[in-house]
């Protein structure tokens, strides 16, 4: 019997079937490129599970609990496992009078550029902030005002930048503000300028919490996360 010389495919020309011993003479054929061809599929595409993806970075983000319905914000998990407990306090204290949303803990070196920049852009999305520079009367005891800040405030975040590491060593008014922070559960970390290594070398205890960096989102968008976290209206969903 005489065997084809094909592949498994076929003949890739009529001519070649006519030629081959086990089909010659048959007239239909098919070609290589006769076969239909069927979509490639990647792990990686932005709608796998319903879920996005960061295209910088390929890691999945999605919306949080808080998040408003039509709210475009995303989150990695690590990020929505670290604010999720913050959010809980937040909710917890959501009967509380008089409180403002944030109380920003940053180095004095960066009063006039980092802080006050993040410090603007959550006041421009309604966010109220305690913040030194306009809260500190001339005169005033800062420890004292800084006691005060904190009681009446949401949640705390601390702005972790170069100059702010330089401070926690010299143990100065930053490191009064973390204790006070940590014990109360209620801290976001926000790493500018360095990285979360840099801040566990020189503080473990807070380097051990993840938080929000400005590598992976612009302060713009940190701010909106912020925002959104700290959000009254959303408190009850």
């Amino acid at each position: 019997m005489s065997r084809c010389t094909a592949p498994v495919h076929g003949h890739r020309t009529a001519s070649a079937r006519e030629n081959c011993p086990a089909c010659g003479g048959r007239s239909s054929y098919r070609s290589y490129n006769s076969y239909p061809s069927y979509p490639s599929y990647s792990s990686s595409s932005n709608s796998s599970f319903g879920r996005n993806t960061n295209s910088s970075n390929g890691q999945y983000k999605t919306k949080a609990r808080w998040s408003s319905a039509g709210s475009t914000i995303l989150y990695t998990p690590a990020e929505i496992r670290t604010l999720t407990p913050v959010r809980e306090n937040i909710e917890k204290r959501s009967d509380l009078p008089d409180l403002r949303d944030v109380f920003l803990c940053h180095a004095w070196d960066d009063r006039k550029d980092a802080a006050k920049e993040l410090h603007d852009l959550l006041e421009l999305k309604g966010v109220s902030v305690w913040f030194s520079e306009k809260d500190v009367l001339l005169g005033s005891s800062l420890l004292r005002e800084i006691d005060k800040g904190l009681a009446k405030s949401r949640v705390g975040i601390v702005l972790v930048t170069p100059s702010f590491l330089k401070r926690i060593k010299g143990e100065g008014i930053a490191d009064k503000e973390l204790s006070a922070l940590l014990a109360r559960d209620l801290l976001v970390p926000i790493v500018h300028n360095t990285t979360f290594d840099d801040l566990r070398e020189v503080s473990p205890l807070l380097g051990s919490r993840s938080g929000l960096n400005t590598i992976d989102d612009s302060m713009i968008e940190v701010a909106a996360k912020l925002a959104e976290l700290v959000t009254p209206e959303i408190i009850l969903n």
